[in-house]
């Protein structure tokens, strides 16, 4: 099993639009890319920054192959419509994890 992490800093001022965007835009088009097997999200709870709070969305797949065609067929996309409705207002970093 492999996890594609994304972590994503949100500015406060946002957090509640950004979720709902997550929960009912951006999750749904990923996993039906037909590369990830399903998801979770968790809220980081540990912060430096009191403006911006952080989430983590873990993305199941079953092989590298399937996530590197998503990098390179779907993410960049998905990525410019986050930019484009959020703006600077939001900030991620990507991990590849394989489960031991």
């Amino acid at each position: 099993m492999l996890i594609y992490n994304v972590t994503v800093g949100v500015d406060k001022g946002i957090e509640q639009e950004w979720l709902v965007w997550m929960r009912e835009i951006h999750i749904p088009d990923v996993l039906r890319t037909g590369m990830f097997t399903g998801h979770r999200m968790y809220k980081v709870l540990t912060t430096e920054d009191e403006e911006t709070v952080s989430y983590a969305i873990q993305y199941s797949a079953t092989s590298i192959n399937e996530i590197d065609r998503y990098l390179e067929e779907f993410a960049p996309a998905l990525r410019e419509d986050g930019k484009k409705k959020f703006g600077d207002q939001q900030v991620s970093f990507r991990t590849l994890l394989q489960e031991v």
